[in-house]
């Protein structure tokens, strides 16, 4: 018993070094931009704090709601909780995506805890965040139509990629460690559904790429489609330069 809270606590702390980790990275490239379109007040304010927020608990309710797909295994589901989070980013920048984003997983574990010994929540904030980053450091220095749209194709390919590497490396290793569970069993699961899964570079080709390429594709595309919609009521009291995403 003790080794196993040791561990999650080893666990809990490399999750809140990843965090910060990707927080340090949105920080600094938001500052490179703000200094290069001569803005010089706060990245965060007391704005972006409550829309962080009120954007972090929609975000928590769609997680709640996750769809299975058909070509991975049952602990693998789509859910739509990183909309509200791209349309903070686009709004506010990547501090307050990233912000948004561990809001998110934060409200989650206090009102469901967690059924994967945090394995999951790490997973859902690192392939979030995959999403995030790329997309809104190219929109912070292209804040167009078209900037979005490279953004959103970047982010996604990242997710598909960093997504099953990180699942094949670290996270199915690890949640097979934390449950006692032979790593064969998971690939197992994902065999029961698609024949071609025979190792764990299979299961992240087959079963973790398409996953996030179908999720990062839907995101990104409602993002584009609601975001000039939202913009008013995000930007309005927002002294960072604005540009249209319409142009």
């Amino acid at each position: 018993m003790l080794e196993t809270v040791v561990e999650n606590f080893v666990f809990v702390v490399e999750f809140l070094g990843i965090v910060l980790a990707t927080f340090v990275v949105a920080y600094l490239f938001e500052g490179v931009a703000n200094k290069k379109s001569s803005y010089t007040g706060p990245i965060i304010t007391t704005q972006k704090i409550a829309m962080i927020g009120l954007f972090g608990a929609l975000s928590t309710i769609l997680m709640m709601f996750e769809f299975p797909v058909p070509f991975a295994p049952t602990f693998y589901k789509l859910d739509f909780s990183e909309l509200p989070i791209m349309i903070v980013t686009f709004a506010y920048g990547p501090v307050a995506g990233i912000l948004t984003e561990f809001i998110k997983i934060l409200l989650k574990v206090m009102f469901r805890s967690t059924t994967t010994a945090f394995v999951g929540e790490l997973a859902n904030f690192c392939v979030g965040a995959a999403l995030i980053l790329p997309s809104s450091i190219i929109y912070i220095f292209s804040k167009t139509r078209k900037g979005a749209l490279l953004g959103s194709i970047a982010g996604t390919l990242t997710m598909a990629v960093f997504g099953s590497l990180f699942n094949a490396i670290y996270l199915l290793p690890k949640f097979a460690q934390m449950y006692g569970m032979d790593l064969s069993a998971l690939i197992g699961m994902g065999s029961a559904v698609n024949p071609a899964v025979t190792n764990i570079q299979t299961f992240a080709l087959m079963i973790v790429v398409p996953l996030n390429l179908l999720k990062g594709g839907l995101i990104s595309a409602l993002t584009i489609v609601l975001y000039k919609k939202f913009s008013p009521i995000l930007k309005q009291g927002n002294s960072f330069r604005e540009v249209n995403t319409a142009k």
